[in-house]
């Protein structure tokens, strides 16, 4: 498939700059995956979408302060984005400018401590990073970092934007993004959605480049997923498919929740569960083995996030949705409106 098959036209103005002073207050697009029909509700309705027998499922991951200035020897300024240690150990970023800075350059923090850039990664964007011996690198974003808002937020990230690009269960740091349909969420409706009958469960991934990279090929099957971490319990495993069994839906809130599950679906078990990388690529066609709802925000213009939606409720029905999402006036992105595949 050609990448353009998955564009659609989004007004500049439509791309939240900021988050709503109450997260459930977010409009929320339901799509029926069946018809393709279309209503409209506020995101504090959800509660209404689910069944006694449904089960919620929720990334749980924390973001970190990911985003950090630091300098050349010769004063030049480098940004780096930290994406977290990967499946060899070592420490990835995103440079920029990253052509500047040579394989074993040393670059300054502000306190005048170093960090090593190594070479470029498989992946031909991320650079390897180790820090000083001793050090831990989540304590050194804490001190010298800020919240990493994506680049399509055009201003600097505030004391508030701490609290508020993160969702309110989460738990396990690592991710270098947040988990953006999770950011809705109250304690209040959490516990309207448990009063109602239905489970909640919690899943990991650490939300790196392999969520948010654009897609540079032409073709869509060209395109390669850089590895994540995540986690899939034993006990979310065996929940889930419990839930299918007695006919119940398993409610995936976010592309990242999915993408754990469906790989969690492949690779592990109900005795073991599932943990390790994934760098599960969906696309249309795709069998899921697992998901059989979504909540999800609106994704960028042929992006790999489009492309799973696309896979789950068909490419003309989602995109017909975002040209209805379009012409309604929603709000794009992370810190906007959302929509639910049921």
């Amino acid at each position: 498939m050609d990448v353009k098959e998955f564009h659609y036209e989004l007004p500049g103005e439509l791309i939240a700059q900021e988050p709503l002073a109450e997260r459930d207050r977010s409009r929320l697009l339901v799509l029926d995956r069946a018809d393709g029909g279309i209503r409209e509700l506020v995101f504090a309705e959800l509660p209404s979408l689910l069944r006694p027998e449904d089960l919620l499922v929720l990334n749980d991951t924390r973001v970190f302060a990911a985003r950090l200035q630091a300098r050349r020897r010769t004063g030049r300024r480098i940004e780096l984005l930290l994406l977290g240690a990967g499946p060899g150990g070592a420490w990835r970023a995103l440079l920029r400018p990253s052509k500047a800075v040579k394989p074993g350059e040393e670059i300054l923090l502000p306190d005048g401590s170093g960090l090593t850039v190594g070479e470029v990664e498989a992946d031909g964007i991320s650079r390897s990073v180790s820090f000083p011996p001793g050090t831990d690198p989540f304590e050194i974003s804490e001190r010298f970092g800020e919240t990493p808002l994506p680049p399509y937020i055009r201003r600097k990230a505030e004391e508030g934007d701490r609290s508020r690009y993160q969702t309110v269960f989460a738990r396990r740091k690592g991710s270098a993004a947040a988990p953006t349909a999770g950011l809705h969420f109250t304690e209040e409706l959490l516990r309207r959605i448990e009063e109602g009958g239905a489970r909640i469960a919690y899943v990991t991934l650490h939300v790196g480049a392999g969520t948010f990279l654009p897609v540079r090929t032409e073709r869509v099957e060209d395109h390669r997923i850089q590895e994540e971490f995540c986690t899939v319990a034993p006990e979310v495993f065996s929940a889930a498919e419990k839930t299918r069994s007695k006919g119940g839906r398993v409610v995936a809130v976010g592309t990242t929740v999915v993408r754990a599950l469906e790989t969690a679906f492949r690779r592990g078990d109900p005795e073991r569960g599932f943990t390790g990388w994934s760098d599960l690529f969906i696309y249309p066609p795709f069998e899921f083995k697992c998901v059989s709802a979504m909540v999800t925000n609106f994704h960028l213009p042929e992006s790999s996030l489009l492309m799973l939606v696309c896979a789950f409720a068909g490419k003309e029905r989602v995109l017909a949705a975002y040209r209805e999402a379009v012409k309604r006036r929603f709000r794009f992105y992370s810190y906007g409106d959302a929509m639910a595949i049921f």
